[in-house]
């Protein structure tokens, strides 16, 4: 073999591997993006995004209330969108919280009302994402025929009708 073929098979080697494999590759714009079932756990370098905080919320929130919550995906025609506007402050605690947008179905409001409250209080905000020491939040409560709910920060895709 020639000193030429040597060398080319050497950088070769030394390239492949330098390679990341797309396993262990994070791109910026997957930070704060999870698949549902997985936890995202930044860097020490990279700050938790508002997303990565949701889901956090919104895994909280469902693990206190399991028994109202439903594992499989959501029917094609919901019963029920509640959205929540909610404000809580540098030590997690529940402010207060309102109905952005109701079908005015008054037992899942005050179950998506009630949800919330009782996952209270929260892991600590990071304090990159406070504004006058106060995060404001909007989560979506998607509810089955029969009262139970999925939040769509973790929800999954709805069933086709």
């Amino acid at each position: 073999m020639t000193s030429k073929h040597m060398i080319l098979m050497l950088i070769c080697l030394i390239v492949g591997c330098a390679t990341p494999s797309s396993e262990n590759h994070t791109s910026k714009d997957e930070i704060g993006r999870k698949p549902a079932g997985k936890v995202f756990m930044p860097t020490a370098s990279e700050p938790i995004s508002l997303n990565a905080y949701k889901y956090e919320l919104a895994q909280r929130i469902s693990l206190i209330n399991s028994n109202k919550i439903y594992t499989d995906r959501p029917q094609a025609l919901l019963r029920s969108v509640i959205v929540l506007n909610y404000q809580v402050n540098s030590d997690g605690k529940l402010l207060r919280s309102q109905i952005l947008r109701s079908n005015h179905d008054k037992t899942t409001e005050k179950i998506a009302l009630s949800s919330l409250s009782s996952a209270a209080p929260f892991p600590k905000p990071p304090s990159h994402l406070l504004r006058s020491a106060k995060l404001e939040i909007t989560e979506t409560w998607l509810f089955n025929d029969d009262g139970r709910f999925q939040l769509r920060t973790i929800a999954l895709p709805q069933r086709d009708e």
